[in-house]
Order: structure tokens, then C-alpha cells, then sequence
């Protein structure tokens, strides 16, 4: 049977219709075929199935309940049609309230990692380049974000250095060759490593901010939101000297072999946005209203507040603002 009410991004009311579609057709096992928002509303749905209440009650953060469930889940098997989000490998998803707009991480439950996930590059190759490159940062910003968090540690440090020395040099060659079978089974390849990283470590705030302005502005693809927040966010992290060497390490691993200065990591991050053409990407090129800056700064601290608690300088709700402001001219 076929349950296709899926959005982008996936709506809690979503899941539980999807409960309820699939105990009234006696499902032993669910088929995620799919993008990111596919796979993680088939979590929701896996989870719930043998679970019971709503999906908020086990949010942990903003308005969620906090409740903890059984580890257990229907059984899932994944197939990605995109390379980026990583959860075709790990037990994490993103569910979006569909009362208060709230956009959070739902997860973390061992039974809630596919049992089975095909990962074929050839289902992959379709993806337009705008949608290669979007995803492609996802993963990046995944990896970078648990190389600084202060839950890194050797493994998800071996995953993430893999994953971000990859999608360096082959993401601008599946961005203009889509049929490039190589780049795409690299960019694949790199989203499974990313996965990896996110299971063993953790993100750090820059993706509840990017979630966060996601949430308030439905229309914006959650790569695009991390690309334009990107260069602020780890600048104002880089101004803080917390985790100098990690950014000259991850400089290294795009290429810049005689990096000495955490800069260098910017410079290479814009020189691959360059490479990929988002580098003027900016919030001026949507309907933003800065006047959203302060209650999006309150609600990413307030709905994914462990995000923050992942970071090795804690964000006040200040630096969240200044983060969208400098993001909001690209400057």
C-alpha cells in the first residue's frame, strides 16, 4: 500500500495520519522512497506505530512534552532519491508542528535507524543541480558542525573528515555533470558518512537557526537556509578562538594543505560556494522581514535548545540576531 501525504517539510499531523493508514492495512514493515523529509516522516510514523499518544508528546524541546517512549518502531527500510540529509543511516528525523510552526530534531531511539538502507547513485543522478547543491551542503554543514561541536570525538571525526574532503571536490562536478555517475556515488557516499557523524556527535546551533528561519519561511529549502546563514555563523564562532585548529584541520580537508589560520576554512567554504554557484545566495533574494530576526533568534533557542548545548561558545540570543543580520545582506 502507498501512503504519499508527505511534505517538505514533513508536519506531525502527517505522521499520525500515516499511523493510522498503516495499522488499518496491517503493515509488518515500512518502504521510505525518498528525500530526507520522506525518510524522516517514515521514522515518525515507524515510531508511533508502537508508540502510543501523539507525536509531541516525545518532542523534546519548544512546546513538546518531553516523554519518553519504547525503543521500538516498526521496522523501516530506506532508499534515498536525494544525497544530503544523512537520516537513510541514523536514528534522527525533523518533524514541523503543524499548529505552532515549530521545526525540531525527533528521534534518537536505536529502533528508529533503518534496517535496511539502499543507497543507489543511479536513482540519484536525476536530482536538478539546484537541488544537488542544497543537499549537498546539508550534508557538508552536518559534518562541519559535529567536527566543532564539543561532542566530537575520533569516529565522528573520522566520518565527517571523510564526508567534507569529498563533497569539497566532487559536489561542483554532480552540480554541473548530474550524470556523472562518480560524483554522484561520492556525494551518496558522503551523506552515509554525515549520517555517521550526526549518530556519534551532535550539530551544533547553526542548524536549530537554519530549522529555525525554515520554519518561518516554509518556502526556503533547509540547504539554502544553512548556505546563507553559513559564513556568519562560523565567523562569529572563528572570533571566539574556541576550536582554532578544528577550522585549520577542515581547511586542510577542502584542499588548502597549508592552512594555518581558521580563516582559511571560510575561504575554501566560499570558494566551493563559488564552484557551485550559491555564493551571492542572501536573505534579501526571499521575502524576509527582519523585524523576524529576535522571535527567530528566542524560538531556535527555545525549540532546539541542546543544539546550543552542543556548541563550544553557547549563542546568547544576541549573536543568534547578528547571525541574521549579516546573513540577511550576505556581508
Amino acid at each position: 500500500v502507498l501512503y504519499d501525504n508527505v511534505t517538505s517539510p514533513p508536519l506531525d499531523i502527517q505522521g499520525m495520519e500515516g499511523v493510522k493508514f498503516a495499522k488499518e492495512n496491517n503493515c509488518d514493515f515500512i518502504i521510505a522512497l525518498g528525500g530526507g523529509s520522506v525518510i524522516d516522516c517514515a521514522k515518525v510514523i515507524s515510531f508511533m506505530y508502537c508508540n502510543p499518544g501523539e507525536v509531541w508528546d516525545y518532542v523534546r524541546g519548544g512546546t513538546g512534552k518531553g516523554m519518553w517512549g519504547n525503543d521500538l518502531s516498526l521496522p523501516l527500510v530506506s532508499i534515498p532519491t536525494t544525497s544530503g540529509s544523512g537520516s537513510e543511516v541514523n536514528s534522527w528525523g525533523v518533524i514541523t508542528n503543524s499548529e505552532t510552526g515549530e521545526k525540531i530534531s525527533f528521534g534518537g531511539y536505536k529502533s528508529m535507524t533503518p534496517q535496511i538502507s539502499i543507497v543507489d547513485p543511479n536513482i540519484i543522478r536525476t536530482t536538478p543541480p539546484e537541488q544537488t547543491v542544497y543537499q549537498g551542503f546539508t550534508a557538508l554543514y552536518h559534518c562541519t558542525e559535529c567536527y566543532i561541536s564539543n561532542k566530537s570525538n575520533f569516529m565522528s571525526n573520522t566520518y565527517a573528515s571523510a564526508a567534507i574532503e569529498a563533497i569539497y571536490h566532487f559536489l561542483p562536478r554532480a552540480f554541473v555533470y548530474g550524470f556523472d555517475i562518480k560524483a554522484r556515488s561520492i556525494i551518496a557516499y558522503s551523506s552515509i558518512m554525515a549520517g555517521y557523524a550526526m549518530e556519534l556527535a551532535s550539530f551544533t546551533s547553526e542548524h536549530s537557526l537554519a530549522n529555525t528561519l525554515c520554519a518561518f519561511y516554509p518556502e526556503i529549502h533547509p540547504g539554502a537556509a544553512v548556505i546563507m546563514i553559513s559564513r556568519a555563523y562560523y565567523e562569529l564562532i572563528i572570533s571566539k578562538h574556541v576550536c582554532d585548529e578544528r577550522f585549520v584541520e577542515m581547511a586542510g580537508k577542502m584542499g588548502l594543505r597549508d592552512a594555518t589560520q581558521p580563516l582559511d576554512f571560510i575561504a575554501m567554504l566560499l570558494d566551493l560556494q563559488r564552484n557551485c554557484g550559491v555564493n551571492e545566495m542572501k536573505m534579501t533574494n526571499y521575502d524576509i522581514d527582519p523585524e523576524d530576526f529576535v522571535p527567530m533568534a528566542k524560538r531556535a533557542r527555545a525549540t532546539m535548545g541542546n543544539c546550543f548545548k552542543s556548541d563550544l561558545y553557547e549563542l546568547s540570543e544576541e549573536d543568534c540576531v547578528e547571525i541574521y543580520c549579516k546573513s540577511y545582506y550576505n556581508s
